[in-house]
């Protein structure tokens, strides 16, 4: 249910409201709007709360929440979120770009790449320390070697660090390191690792898994909202379909569904979303378009000595061409981007 305060509501009157949902039983979330402060009371229905909290004063009605992703929907929040890192913010008319390698794989290309995508206008470097491959041969990552580069890659540009954890036990050294976690498209609906990033109160970008319906995804959100971290970025990264000429399907329109389903702000990767160079800055342009918060790109100094998805890796003069083309359609939407 949301309880939907009166405009001018006292903080003593909201706090009652909320000890009562409490009394029965109930989680709360409180989200103070432009014009009116709403709670969320979450959990199993009970009889008669909804009357119950009607005669409390202050509350201007009680309106059941249809979305079974509760915090996540529109109906609970009606403006646009904004998750900032650092200097990196996306949504609310903010457009943010991460950007950086596949894989961390020594100081020099780190710092390479970390210093050309800051120079075209990232806000956000992305690097995997610790790597899911298909291939139990395939790198796997310098592990904490590699985040501590990318600490230093921060502490030299001032970006943002996104990068991946993948289980609950490594939460804590990522969190030690990160600015932004990721919760990768393989782990979309590892729940126990949901709940673990969520209690760090730490960013969190969760990819979409690649057969995951929307319904699927928002309830893998909704995770870790309920741990009371509203940090959450969605990442459209492509799914799996029939075609065999990119390297998944980057469904488009999945941008514009979740701007009308729910307030989170949602990234677009188009390196994952396509797989090959060549048609990620035009996929990026697009999802701009259609209204993306932000881009997740994988960019290398020398692709073609990449250890890992060089293949659909831009060169650095590659991508500074792509972030030119995106703040064109950028500004045509009057947006800013970071």
């Amino acid at each position: 249910m949301i309880v939907v305060m009166k405009p001018g509501s006292t903080k003593e009157q909201i706090d009652h409201i909320v000890e009562d949902i409490h009394q029965m039983g109930l989680r709360s979330q409180v989200i103070v709007g432009t014009d009116r402060t709403v709670i969320a009371a979450l959990g199993e229905k009970r009889d008669g709360a909804k009357e119950a909290l009607e005669t409390g004063n202050g509350v201007e009605r009680v309106v059941p929440i249809l979305a079974p992703y509760k915090m996540a929907s529109t109906e609970v929040k009606k403006e646009p979120t904004c998750v900032e890192a650092l200097g990196l913010k996306i949504g609310a008319g903010r457009i943010g770009v991460i950007a950086g390698p596949c894989s961390v794989e020594s100081k020099e290309q780190i710092l390479q790449v970390a210093d050309s995508v800051r120079e075209a206008g990232a806000a956000g470097l992305r690097g995997g320390a610790f790597k899911p491959r298909t291939s139990p041969y395939s790198f796997q990552g310098l592990k904490e070697k590699g985040l501590e580069l990318l600490a230093l890659a921060r502490e030299k540009t001032g970006l943002a660090i996104v990068t991946e954890v993948m289980a609950p036990e490594m939460v804590p050294l990522v969190a030690k390191y990160a600015d932004v976690m990721q919760v990768g498209a393989r782990n979309m609906q590892n729940y126990p690792l949901l709940e673990a990033v969520g209690e760090t109160r730490l960013p969190i970008l969760l990819k979409r898994g690649p057969s995951a319906t929307m319904d699927e995804f928002l309830l893998a959100a909704e995770y870790i909202l309920k741990t009371g971290n509203s940090r959450v970025i969605l990442c459209e990264r492509g799914i799996r379909t029939f075609e065999d000429h990119t390297r998944f399907t980057l469904p488009l329109a999945t941008v514009p569904y979740l701007k009308q389903t729910t307030h989170l702000p949602i990234v677009v990767d188009p390196s994952h979303g396509t797989g090959k160079a060549n048609l990620v800055s035009p996929m990026a342009v697009a999802a701009i378009a259609a209204g993306a918060d932000g881009l997740i790109v994988e960019v290398h100094p020398d692709p073609e000595k990449a250890v890992s998805d060089g293949y659909q890796s831009l060169t650095p003069p590659a991508f500074q061409k792509m972030i030119a083309e995106c703040r064109k359609v950028a500004q045509a939407l009057g947006k800013k981007m970071a």
